[in-house]
């Protein structure tokens, strides 16, 4: 199996790789500076580019996109747009750009947060990102062509994070980063399709 994993030298994007390792599959590596290839997943044409360039595949794992953490008062239109057109847009933009490469049955696998069901103070772009995420994951899954899937994971606060990430979490116990790349693996491997992986 040749998977597109994006991302692939952040936190999630490593222990995806550990998790997928050791089974003959083909983990084409993508980062915004390194890795086998690099993508702007804000520029659609930088993502066509990608795909291009790589081929045919049978799953792309996103494991990339940010969101500015600030109170509400002091959020810029800049901070918005530059979440809403980095994990939200920039996600969706590597699915419907892949559709002419993807191989039939393929999956996707994207990535979204706790914050939108768990909120916490300065988080409300990331709850609002990962609220999108699963709507579009929902409904794109009815939609997609070639009998493809689309399934999201979405993880608390990572223990590998807690060290920079943690003072936005205040009494959230953090998850070992092995669990959610396992949920990855599911959504990779397995059969199911519109699902949320919750890890917490």
């Amino acid at each position: 199996m040749k998977i597109v994993l994006i991302g692939a030298y952040g936190k999630i994007g490593k222990l995806v790789q550990t998790a997928m390792a050791g089974a003959g599959h083909d983990i084409v590596k993508v980062g915004r500076k390194s890795g086998d290839f690099q993508v702007d997943i804000e520029s659609r044409e930088s993502i066509r580019q990608l795909y291009q360039v790589v081929g045919s595949f049978d799953a792309v794992a996103i494991a990339a996109g940010e969101v500015v953490f600030a109170p509400l008062s002091q959020l810029t239109a800049e901070n918005w747009q530059f979440s809403l057109g980095s994990k939200l847009m920039g996600q969706i933009s590597l699915v419907q750009e892949a559709i002419p490469f993807i191989n039939e049955r393929g999956s996707f696998t994207l990535v979204s947060g706790v914050l939108n069901e768990e909120p916490i103070f300065a988080g409300v772009t990331g709850a609002t990102v990962s609220g999108a995420l699963e709507g579009f994951v929902r409904a794109a899954a009815v939609e997609l062509p070639k009998g493809l899937r689309i399934n999201v994971v979405n993880p608390t606060i990572l223990k590998e994070s807690e060290a920079h990430m943690g003072q936005f979490f205040p009494g959230v116990i953090p998850v070992e980063g092995w669990r959610v790349a396992q949920a990855y693996k599911r959504s990779i491997l397995g059969v199911q399709t519109g699902r949320v992986y919750k890890v917490d």
